[in-house]
């Protein structure tokens, strides 16, 4: 069942009436499929037409449906032959992150993400994709991995943010995100990250430090949730939406300022309406990307990084 956010409330309703003409016509005679199709056209009109109007608030809602795609949908999806590498040989296997080795087309990869898991059981198991020291460790482990082989990195990044409690702190969480930072900088071989959903603060940037970094079209990218940064401004998380727009957390704000390279389109109506098809256009652009790096030697992906991340803002 399809699951509506608040500001879709016009579209559910049209839905639901179509579903209840459908359900009044079993059985009866009497022919409806013209007035279906006069519903079914005018629901998919305007689910398009908010889409293409919605506030940094309603991109932050959309980047955090319960039903969009994470990283083992995006495994299913896009990559064949997915053999993933567990643990960070100094403490555990942090299932917040998971990464491990991939083919993307004729192309064999490291695959590195945030899986922030569908239902409570693999939420809990996979800690609402909230990283913690071990996990970084890993990504770390896999981006030497990576350069020992000469193999491209491939991250998806989808988390609020790194793990905040306080056992993290104890096992090293800062010194983990930094280090894993310098680790995306100092790879020899080609790295492309994609925000496919929140990209929270530096547990976010930990997987993101690439030379190419691509964004769906809804998702958001920012140092602080929207709630956070409202709590912080105004002692309070209702003012979320004037957080949200202020910070400038969307793909469209990002792209003009330099933060992110590339837009990926999403499916009318958002990746969780068609997962199949998000996941399509992802990999399409990863794999384009990908090619475009393939002719650099190490020092010259290096000083692209160096380059982007010291213009960020200056357009």
């Amino acid at each position: 069942m399809q699951s509506y956010l608040e500001f879709e409330k016009p579209v559910a309703q049209l839905d639901k009436r179509i579903e209840e003409l459908r359900a009044a016509s079993e059985g009866d005679d009497v022919d409806i499929s013209a007035e279906l199709a006069r519903l079914e056209a005018k629901s998919a009109e305007l689910l398009a037409s908010t889409y293409a109007s919605l506030t940094p608030w309603q991109k932050t809602q959309v980047a955090r449906h319960p039903a969009r795609p994470h990283f083992r949908d995006f495994v299913e999806h896009i990559f064949d032959e997915f053999v993933p590498l567990g643990g960070d040989r100094l403490y555990g296997d942090d299932q917040a992150i998971m990464g491990g080795l991939a083919t993307l087309g004729d192309r064999k990869v490291v695959l590195i993400g945030h899986e922030k898991g569908h239902d409570t059981e693999t939420r809990i198991r996979h800690n609402f994709g909230m990283g913690k020291p071990e996990g970084y460790r890993k990504a770390i482990r896999l981006m030497e991995l990576a350069g020992r082989f000469g193999l491209p990195v491939v991250t998806l990044v989808d988390t609020s943010g790194a793990f905040p409690g306080i056992e993290a702190e104890e096992r090293g969480q800062a010194e983990a995100i930094a280090r894993a930072t310098e680790a995306c900088l100092a790879l020899p071989v080609p790295m492309v990250a994609a925000i496919v959903g929140e990209g929270g603060s530096g547990g976010a940037v930990a997987l993101a430090s690439a030379e190419r970094v691509l964004m769906f079209e809804h998702a958001v990218y920012s140092v602080i949730s929207p709630e956070g940064c409202a709590s912080i401004l105004w002692r309070t998380a209702e003012k979320a939406p004037e957080a949200a727009e202020a910070m400038k957390v969307t793909a469209q704000h990002l792209e003009r300022l330099g933060v992110i390279d590339r837009i990926v389109p999403e499916p009318v109506g958002g990746a969780h309406r068609n997962p199949a098809a998000a996941a399509a256009a992802l990999g399409e652009a990863i794999g384009e990307e990908l090619d475009a790096l393939a002719g650099l030697g190490p020092d010259a992906l290096r000083r692209l990084r160096e380059e982007r991340f010291l213009t960020i803002g200056g357009n």
